[in-house]
């Protein structure tokens, strides 16, 4: 019997598997909003903490809630010692995304809240993940190069407290500022790959730890996660070559990618490029670094109008075009620009993963359980007929 392959809906595309109330995108008009917030609102007024506060609650905090929520996040900022004894022990030369996975389950084996399947269970667990993610990072990155963790500063911000522990010097009042915004503009994107990974590892009844150990799985996919550390090797590649538009349009004619540009959702510029393009001017101003800066802006405009000159309108800068020279203009190490996105996306995470466990929906959670059209070896109804080993 003849099998058909179906090639409708691959990868999900344009399927919608469940309601959310916890972020939107309309792809066209180049819109993304966050509990009925306009990103652009929320990076110019907003911190990462009270975005965060607004993803996990669905509004936006008093003054007191917010001191409180803050609060909690500083408390919650402690790594138990087991936790960088295991860190010390992984080869020097793993992948921080690796690390980080790893380290997830880690987290969870001291966390008191871990079998409670209520709704502030939960909360508190996020809250604790939102704390310390960011400080297993910055703690892998000076455990790898023969450092010691630092001690979290209550005197700075989140976002200052990631700069100093990574690098030992406390930032600037602006860096931080720039870096929380960044982590504003990454706190969620609605049903993503690492997010859906999320969401179908929590309707099995898994704890939290469990769905975002999936989650940074799937974000250090190379079709996922990390495509701003290969805009960053793209602009070193080319900062010494002589004709960089010449240079682009071989690279667009011999079909390779420019990278940051496009995105499989946004048809018109990401909303959140247009944040972090002047962020990089004014970094680039401020450290001297212009040419990182001059040198993105050159590969945009050439790469936009060759696409253009082609009919390919809706090949626009995404997200990790331009926090690609912001995050190494501030000294981050590329290797750790997927990580910073996980230290922001965990905001998102943990509100996807809370709303798919107790979302308004009759039974929840509902255990995602997809179907396949099997298009293998057909023998008949009855299936292919074993043949013992020594006849084949």
């Amino acid at each position: 019997m003849a099998q058909t392959v179906s090639v409708k809906n691959i990868g999900l595309r344009g399927v919608t598997v469940a309601d959310t109330k916890i972020s939107f995108i309309d792809g066209n008009q180049g819109i993304l909003i966050y509990r009925g917030y306009r990103i652009e609102e929320l990076a110019e007024r907003s911190t990462f903490p009270e975005t965060a506060f607004l993803l996990l609650h669905g509004y936006l905090p008093s003054t007191e809630e917010l001191k409180v929520f803050a609060g909690k996040i500083v408390e919650e900022a402690v790594v138990e010692d087991y936790v960088y004894d295991c860190l010390k022990k992984l080869p020097k030369e793993s992948n921080p995304m690796d690390v980080l996975q790893a380290g997830v389950p880690l987290l969870a084996m001291s966390d008191p809240d871990l079998y409670d399947e209520s709704r502030s269970a939960n909360v508190r667990m996020a809250t604790r993940l939102i704390a310390r993610l960011p400080v297993v990072v910055a703690a892998w990155h000076r455990i790898r190069n023969g450092l010691e963790p630092l001690p979290y500063d209550k005197a700075l911000t989140h976002a200052g407290n990631f700069l100093w522990l990574l690098t030992g010097q406390k930032p600037d009042e602006q860096t931080a500022k720039d870096l929380d915004c960044c982590l504003v503009l990454h706190a969620d994107h609605t049903f993503n790959a690492s997010t859906f990974a999320c969401r179908g590892v929590c309707s099995t009844r898994a704890h939290m730890y469990s769905a975002v150990s999936a989650g940074v799985g799937a974000l250090s996919g190379s079709l996922h996660g990390g495509a701003n550390t290969k805009v960053m090797e793209m602009l070193l590649k080319i900062e010494n070559e002589p004709d960089i538009e010449g240079w682009i349009k071989n690279q667009i004619e011999s079909g390779q990618k420019i990278m940051g540009l496009g995105h499989a959702v946004y048809k018109t510029m990401d909303p959140r490029a247009k944040f972090l393009r002047p962020m990089a001017t004014r970094l680039a101003k401020a450290r001297n670094m212009e040419k990182w800066d001059n040198l993105s802006k050159l590969v945009e405009k050439t790469s936009v109008e060759e696409f253009n000159r082609r009919g390919k309108t809706e090949i626009m800068p995404n997200v990790d075009f331009y926090s690609a020279p912001v995050y190494f203009m501030m000294g981050i190490p590329k290797d750790l620009f997927t990580p910073i996105f996980a230290i922001s996306r965990i905001a998102g995470w943990c509100s996807h993963i809370i709303e798919e466990k107790f979302g308004e929906a009759q039974e929840k959670p509902m255990l995602y359980r997809p179907q396949a059209e099997y298009v293998g070896n057909y023998c008949g109804l009855m299936g292919c007929e074993y043949s013992p080993l020594p006849e084949r």
